[in-house]
C-alpha cells in the first residue's frame, strides 16, 4: 500500500524480448489512509453484490492514480498510449476468500483504458476463484520464464504477504503464499510509532525476539496445509505482538515471517539451488538476515544478483499476464492456484 510500481515489457506472453522503463508513484497519503481502512475492514466487506460507496468511490480515485502513473511513464519513455498493445493491472486486494469462492481487488479496468486510450487486462483472479481454485499467486509463470536455467530454485516474493514459487530441474512449478511478508510489520511500526514502514529494520535491530510467540505462531494450522494454499493480508496480524515494546514487537514480527517463508522448503519436493528474494522485504537487511539464518545451507541472494529488476518483478509479471491473457494462454495451474485444469483468465476492457 505505499504506491503504485509500473514498469514497460516487451513479450508475447511466452518469452520476454526486453524490458523497458519502470517508475514507482508513491499514494498520497489521504488515499494510503483510505486504502488501509478498507483492507482492514475487507474481511467484513459482502463480495456478492454492490459495491458500498465508499469503496466505489475509493476505486475510482485508486483507478485515476494508475491512470496517472502510466501517463508518468510513457512520458518518462518518450513514449505514446499507441506504443503500448496493453495494460495488466491488479488492482488492490481487499479480500480474498478463496475457501467462499470469493476474492476482491478494486481498481476499474474500464476507467483505466478510457483515462491511457490503452486497452487494460484486470480482474485477474476472480475466474481462478470461481474454478475452485486459490487465486493466488499468479506470478509464478513469470518467475519461471526470469529463473530459466537457474533450477531447482525458489523465488521468494516479500510484499505484504510473501509468496513463492518453486522451480524443479524436472520442470516442476509449485507456488503458494509462505506466510506473512511485510504486513504485520509495516502494520506495527505505524501502530507503535507513527511510521509506516521499518526502514532499513532500524527498530527491528534494537529488540530482542519473543522465540515463545514466534513457536506458537509457527503452529498455526495454515503451514501444516499442503500447497497450493493463499492469504488475506489479514489473516496473520500485527496483534500477535501486542503486549510487547516497540522494538521486541518489530523484532518477533520480522524473525516470524523469514522463518514462515524458511518453512516454505517443507511443501519442495527438492531442495533449491539458489532462493532468490525480490519484493520490498528485500530492502530489509534484518528480515533478510533472519531468513538467511533459517534458510542455513541455502544460498539466498537478491534478485538484482540473479540479474533481475527487484522492485519491478511484480508490475512485469501483470504485464506478461496481460498478453498471456489476451493469447489464451493460461494463467495458473493445478500445482500453483490449485485449479483442476491450466486456466487463463482476466478481462479486457478496450479503449474507446
Amino acid at each position: 500500500m505505499d504506491g503504485i510500481d509500473a514498469a514497460i515489457l516487451e513479450t508475447d506472453g511466452e518469452t520476454v524480448t526486453a524490458f523497458g522503463a519502470t517508475a514507482f508513484a508513491t499514494y498520497e497519503d489521504g488515499l494510503r489512509t483510505r486504502l488501509r481502512g478498507a483492507v482492514e475492514a475487507g474481511l467484513a466487506l459482502r463480495l456478492d453484490g454492490p459495491l458500498p460507496r465508499e469503496i466505489a468511490d475509493l476505486e475510482r480515485d485508486l483507478t485515476r492514480s494508475h491512470g496517472q502513473a502510466v501517463e508518468a511513464l510513457l512520458n518518462a519513455a518518450g513514449l505514446r498510449a499507441g506504443d503500448i498493445a496493453v495494460i495488466g493491472f491488479h488492482g488492490q486486494t481487499l479480500a480474498h476468500r478463496p475457501e467462499r469462492r470469493s476474492t476482491l481487488q478494486i481498481g476499474s479496468g474500464p476507467q483505466l483504458a478510457q483515462m491511457t486510450g490503452i486497452d487494460v487486462v484486470s480482474d485477474f483472479r476472480a475466474a481462478d476463484v470461481r474454478a475452485g481454485g486459490q487465486g493466488a499467486p499468479l506470478a509464478s509463470v513469470y518467475h519461471q520464464v526470469l529463473a530459466r536455467g537457474r533450477s531447482p530454485v525458489a523465488v521468494l516474493n516479500i510484499g505484504g504477504v510473501a509468496n513463492v514459487t518453486f522451480v524443479g530441474g524436472d520442470g516442476t512449478l509449485i507456488a503458494f503464499d509462505s506466510g506473512p511478508g511485510n504486513g504485520p510489520i509495516d502494520d506495527w511500526l505505524l501502530r507503535s510509532t507513527g511510521q509506516p514502514i521499518d526502514q532499513d529494520g532500524k527498530l527491528a535491530q534494537t529488540g530482542r525476539v519473543h522465540e515463545d510467540i514466534v513457536a506458537a505462531q509457527l503452529l498455526h494450522p495454515y503451514f501444516a496445509r499442503p500447497a497450493p494454499k493463499s492469504l488475506d493480508r489479514m489473516d496473520f496480524t500485527a496483534d500477535m505482538a501486542r503486549n510487547l515494546s516497540a522494538a521486541d514487537g518489530a523484532a518477533t514480527l520480522t524473525a516470524f515471517s523469514a522463518r514462515a517463508a524458511a518453512k516454505a522448503l517443507e511443501q519442495f519436493p527438492e531442495a533449491p539451488r539458489d532462493w532468490i528474494v525480490c519484493g520490498g522485504g528485500r530492502h530489509n537487511p534484518v528480515l533478510m538476515a533472519a531468513l538467511r539464518s533459517a534458510l542455513q545451507g541455502s544460498n539466498v541472494t537478491m534478485a538484482e544478483e540473479a540479474g533481475w529488476r527487484g522492485d519491478f518483478i511484480e508490475a512485469e509479471a501483470f504485464a506478461y499476464l496481460a498478453v498471456r491473457s489476451l493469447r489464451g494462454l493460461p494463467l495458473s495451474f493445478p500445482k500453483t492456484t490449485g485449479v483442476p485444469r491450466p486456466m487463463t483468465g482476466g478481462a479486457l476492457s478496450a479503449r474507446r
